[in-house]
């Protein structure tokens, strides 16, 4: 049965969020090497893109790379990079296609030269498409994002450009590199890892969290639609309560 019929299409989530986990696990099963896991994610990926514009998700914001992850081993690193650059080649037909616009969001400056230049092609290629933006999180950290938040304002205020008792979530929202985006509604993890591990720690204040075991090549979008599903059954409070949404 296809589940996508059974979504309601006036509560789909606004911004699904994904932490795309178990590329090296799901190679390591095959008795093939963690580039092998990367490689096939990028049919999840693709799936995945393609299902939530079909379903009208207006944002979807994808964990490809984090701060932590150039800790990983050097060649492993590399592939990676070769892979981004690849897929974006690849698939700016798909975005062009589908009316799909691409950001990314991190410390994109310490992305390799090729990477970047590959990158910031197809954002400006895409920047006019409006059906719905797919943001790739980049040598991304929280942590760090909220830690130049902090300096950006601190600056800011320094030079009497921003009032100290005028700073509020608004304004700390305009200092994030994810500005252009509202608040995460729906945040994904594959692989049966239950942690956030340094993913819009401020963007995912009121987000339902919806955890898999499927590892994240085997994703489809079947696994996406029982997200959805999932998500459309809780009841979002935001505080109040069930008395006071009724």
């Amino acid at each position: 049965m296809d589940l996508k019929n059974s979504i309601h299409t006036k509560s789909l989530p606004k911004h699904i969020a994904i932490i795309m986990d178990g590329n090296g696990r799901w190679a390591k099963q095959k008795g093939m090497m963690r580039a092998f896991g990367h490689e096939n994610g990028t049919k999840s990926v693709r799936q995945t893109v393609e299902a939530s514009a079909e379903l009208g998700i207006k944002n979807l914001t994808l964990y490809a790379f984090s701060t932590e992850n150039w800790n990983r081993p050097k060649l492993e690193v590399q592939t990676l990079m070769k892979l981004l650059v690849s897929s974006l080649k690849k698939e700016i037909k798909t975005l062009q296609d589908n009316d799909i616009k691409l950001s990314a969001i991190g410390a994109l400056n310490s992305l390799p030269t090729k990477v970047h230049k590959e990158l910031y092609e197809v954002i400006e290629n895409t920047k006019d498409n409006s059906r719905m933006t797919l943001t790739l999180a980049l040598s991304y950290g929280s942590r760090e994002e909220i830690i130049n938040t902090v300096k950006e304002i601190s600056i800011k205020v320094k030079n009497n450009i921003i009032s100290p008792e005028n700073i509020d979530e608004s304004i700390i929202n305009e200092h994030l590199y994810t500005q252009n985006l509202p608040d995460v509604d729906l945040l994904i993890r594959t692989s049966g890892e239950q942690r956030i591990s340094n993913f819009l720690l401020w963007q995912i204040a009121y987000a339902e969290l919806y955890f898999t075991s499927v590892l994240w090549p085997d994703f489809t979008k079947q696994h996406l639609y029982e997200a959805i599903i999932e998500y459309q059954k809780r009841e979002r409070r935001f505080g109040k309560t069930s008395e006071q949404l009724s």
